[in-house]
């Protein structure tokens, strides 16, 4: 997904993207002790990829009323976060496209990382890339609090708390008629909690108040939500060109969606309402949270 351009597309999404880019290809080695693994690394990350987790953060920390970048010590800091949750992100995608899950070939239009190297490299460069992003949320001298509220955050939205939960729940329900409940469940683990995170982890490192950070929870649950709707139905109506990764996977692995639940029409429905409710959740931020507000916008009109 690009963010739309004409109206919805703003000077800022278009610099934390920049920014982001910058910055993970600094991180991001070159070499190092194990030129392979870091080769693989920045394949999977460099490759593409519509960076919706770290401008969530920036645009988070925006809507707090912090800009990225205040100074150089607390601007690298931030960005760091934001390059955190697409560092988390991209090792999900690696090991998610594994033979042992979803066995996938195709990811951000390009063969996927155990297709491109071997299984075994993606599972390592996967491993690598989850490290790497705790290490850029617990470094430095500066708000050691805000960095370890972050990180806790960041842990239990991709651990036993969620994401991986959600991807057990998903393997056990295959070939399974799974009900509205388990759906929801699934995906409030393995897609939700960690969109959630990235907003609210935002708000933590901008220093944000408690009810602020409910908010900023309360709008990524939401937007958690309607992304995994869109989701399942870019994946039955989408092309591969489209979407970066291979369609009708869902049906082919006997995967219960929320249209084969709903219907296309019902399905688009939920997703345009879970978008209203995301929004409600941050209009007292006010034009602070435009950027919260384009991004939402854009995963319900997203078409990859």
């Amino acid at each position: 997904m690009t963010l739309p351009a004409s109206g919805l597309e703003s000077e800022f999404l278009t610099r934390a993207r920049d920014r982001v880019q910058a910055r993970l290809d600094a991180l991001l080695p070159a070499d190092g002790p194990a030129p392979r693994l870091a080769e693989a690394m920045r394949y999977a990350v460099l490759g593409g990829g519509k960076r919706i987790r770290p401008l969530l953060v920036l645009a988070s920390i925006e809507a707090c009323g912090a800009p990225p970048h205040p100074d150089p010590l607390r601007g690298e800091r931030l960005l760091d976060g934001a390059c955190a949750a697409e560092l988390i992100h991209t090792y999900s995608l690696v090991h998610d496209d594994l033979p042992a899950l979803d066995d996938d070939t195709l990811r951000r239009g390009r063969p996927t990382l155990h297709v491109k190297f071997d299984e075994a490299t993606a599972i390592l460069a996967g491993d690598a890339l989850l490290n790497l992003a705790f290490e850029l949320l617990a470094r430095g001298e500066d708000a050691p609090a805000d960095r370890l509220a972050a990180l806790r955050l960041f842990s239990r939205a991709v651990g036993l708390s969620g994401m991986i939960s959600g991807q057990v729940l998903d393997l056990e329900a295959q070939h399974t008629a799974a009900d509205s409940d388990l759906l929801h469940r699934i995906h409030r683990l393995k897609t939700g909690a960690l969109i959630s995170a990235c907003c609210e982890a935002g708000g933590v490192l901008a220093g944000a108040a408690p009810g602020e950070l409910g908010r900023l929870r309360l709008y990524g649950g939401h937007l958690g939500l309607a992304f995994q709707i869109v989701d399942d139905i870019l994946d039955v109506e989408g092309s591969a060109q489209e979407l970066g990764k291979s369609p009708g996977k869902d049906a082919r692995s006997g995967k219960t969606t929320f249209p084969s639940l709903w219907g296309l029409e019902g399905s688009r429905r939920r997703a345009a309402a879970s978008v209203e409710e995301a929004l409600a959740a941050v209009a007292p931020f006010g034009a602070a949270a435009r950027p919260l507000e384009t991004i939402a916008r854009a995963v319900l009109a997203r078409r990859g």
